[in-house]
């Protein structure tokens, strides 16, 4: 069994570190974590003028989802700020699996200047994992929808240009089977963006729809087929778009902290046998999550829809690199408490802002629970439980 790249994935990865090297500043860095905006729309068009995305859209370019996978996976090792670069891409395959010709005209082709952002609007502040009970409505009056309700958690609603929006359209069917997807522009009379703070130290938000009016053709699929549609983005976010390596950058700043800080009995912490068990550990549980990833990426490379595996992936990731990040705090003490910026922060502040970014996620793109209950019952056929 081989589990090496193809040459031109290689290849890929090359191009990316070298895009990466030369474009990626400390003041790109500082400003993400300063603003809580994980989006930078001049680096995001560079990629785009070095032809970094447009062949990375799975079932659009040359490329493939590995190599997409590769792009995301490089830029979450620097730690730069590809977050709303990586719900666009999702959005921009979304669009390329069930849009129309207006869709890709439109907005895709857009999207792929990295000019433009979107956003996702699922949750609401009452329906966060139970998102088949949404109740922000869309009735169809002549050719227009009229759109009112509420979403939760639209991070980067207030740097994009559309949002896809997940709605009910039908009350009188299954829950699952009632909801119709939206591409709605962001600019549409009638939506309002409030900001909303995290733990992270990452901005999201709360949006509200009080009569939006949307043409029929911004419709994502069929009437009712809400739901397919969702599918089709969740296996792209949990399983290519990036957030199942978290731990790589942590691990990098975990290094050159233990290589450079003396302990309390002068030898520096890297000599310390704890120190390096969990050093060892931490990058075996990347590895691992790396190979769950590239297993998902294969999936959507060969035509198919790594539901599953995206899953696997993506509660691996996230619950180790919490665990992680737990190990390495408790071994720094007070000083693991420290932001950026405070004097003798472990790991210059990393360390403080890894522990707090580490419980999100296991929540967006779908809970640990809800993950679970996708791996019981499509992976062990396990009946379900809800």
């Amino acid at each position: 069994m081989d589990f090496e790249l193809s040459e031109k994935a290689i290849d890929f990865r090359s191009q990316v570190k070298k895009f990466i090297s030369e474009n990626l500043t400390s003041e790109i860095i500082s400003n993400m974590h300063e603003t809580g905006t994980f989006n930078d729309k001049s680096f995001n068009e560079s990629l785009a003028s070095e032809g970094l995305l447009a062949g990375a859209v799975p079932g659009y370019g040359d490329r493939d989802p590995v190599e997409l996978y590769v792009l995301f996976n490089e830029l979450e090792k620097a730690g730069a700020p590809y977050d709303g670069l990586a719900v666009t891409m999702l959005v921009a395959g979304v669009i390329n699996a069930v849009g129309t010709e207006f869709h890709h005209e439109e907005v895709l082709n857009k999207l792929l200047s990295g000019k433009h952002n979107c956003c996702l609007g699922y949750s609401e502040p009452d329906y966060g994992s139970d998102v088949a009970s949404i109740t922000t409505k869309a009735e169809k009056i002549g050719n227009k929808w009229i759109i009112n309700g509420q979403k939760m958690w639209t991070t980067m609603a207030h740097e994009s240009d559309w949002v896809l929006l997940l709605t009910r359209t039908n009350s009188e069917v299954p829950k699952h089977k009632g909801m119709t997807m939206f591409l709605v522009p962001m600019n549409t009379p009638g939506i309002e963006i409030q900001p909303v703070a995290t733990m992270a130290s990452e901005r999201t938000n709360a949006t509200f729809y009080d009569n939006v009016e949307v043409e029929d053709q911004w419709r994502l699929s069929e009437v009712d087929d809400g739901w397919s549609v969702m599918g089709i983005a969740l296996a792209l976010e949990r399983g290519v778009m990036g957030g199942t390596n978290p731990a790589v950058p942590l691990l990098k700043h975990v290094l050159n902290w233990a290589e450079t800080t003396p302990s309390k009995n002068k030898r520096l912490l890297i000599n310390d046998a704890l120190m390096r068990e969990r050093i060892a550990r931490t990058a075996i549980i990347n590895q691992v999550g790396q190979l769950l990833t590239l297993r998902a990426a294969w999936i959507a490379a060969t035509g198919g829809m790594p539901g599953v595996e995206g899953s696997m992936a993506k509660i691996y990731a996230s619950e180790e690199y919490q665990k992680v990040v737990g190990w390495f705090q408790q071994m720094a003490g007070a000083e693991g408490l420290l932001s950026f910026g405070a004097e003798d922060a472990a790991a210059s502040g990393w360390i403080d802002y890894d522990a707090r970014h580490a419980p999100v996620t296991t929540i967006y793109g779908g809970t640990s629970e809800i993950n679970r209950n996708n791996i019981a019952e499509r992976h062990l056929g396990l009946p379900r439980s809800r």
